[in-house]
């Protein structure tokens, strides 16, 4: 599983690249995070130890469907969706669709590294 590189900038600083970066004036390298937050607390409550063993259950075990990873965890499906959709969301899970009302969640990484800037 390949590493993640997450980045933490102020919401006004976070806007202002992603306009230099559509305006060409800056451009992105190979290595600058794919994922960013406005702040590490809100980085702390998606990648909490619970979350990040979420993850690791997600990526050995493979579950099927949220339903197999409630039974996995012991977590409510409706507290999972929750989670897994805040996580889908950056960028940190996938859901693939197995018909119309399900889905199957898949790890995207189970280890990352944070940049952050003072």
């Amino acid at each position: 599983m390949k590493m993640i590189s997450i980045g933490i900038l102020p919401q006004e600083q976070m806007r202002a690249r992603t306009l230099a970066i559509a305006k060409g004036e800056l451009k992105r390298k190979p290595g600058d995070p794919k994922i960013w937050f406005t702040s590490m607390r809100s980085l702390a409550e998606v990648l909490s130890d619970e979350n990040r063993a979420l993850l690791k259950v997600i990526f050995d075990m493979q579950p099927n469907s949220i339903a197999s990873l409630a039974a996995l965890t012991g977590r409510s499906s409706s507290n999972l969706s929750r989670t897994l959709k805040t996580m889908s969301n950056y960028g940190l899970v996938e859901m693939q669709p197995i018909n119309l009302k399900q889905f199957r969640p898949v790890a995207k990484a189970t280890s990352f590294k944070i940049v952050a800037q003072a």
